[in-house]
């Protein structure tokens, strides 16, 4: 499983998941500061399976019909790699059950401004 962080998700993150995927970073990529819509595209054409992103506006940003490969976001109140590890597991289990294009969305809690 080939996993691509978005560039405001936490790096550290990475090594939380099992060995099995294969994790790679935006900035590792060359692909910082990418618009949504080239990020993916440049994703897909790598044969990424996800993005895993913490921007909750992407699924307003893009036509959920025409992504090309499955994002996911992960919720938690800010963004720091004690609140999101824990969605951790909920990222690996979709990602083994077989993504389908679209934004899957992990966790609810509203950002703290």
């Amino acid at each position: 499983m080939k996993l691509l962080l978005d560039e405001s998700v936490p790096r550290q993150l990475a090594r939380f998941l099992p060995g099995s995927f294969e994790v790679r970073t935006v900035q590792q990529m060359g692909w910082a500061g990418c618009a949504n819509g080239e990020l993916l595209r440049r994703a897909a054409d790598c044969e990424f399976h996800a993005l895993v992103t913490v921007d909750q506006r992407m699924e307003y940003q893009q036509n959920l019909r025409n992504l090309p490969l499955p994002v996911i976001v992960l919720v938690a109140r800010r963004i720091r790699v004690q609140e999101l590890r824990p969605l951790l597991p909920s990222v690996v289990e979709i990602a083994r059950g077989g993504l389908r294009r679209g934004i899957y969305r992990i966790g609810n809690e509203p950002r703290s401004p």
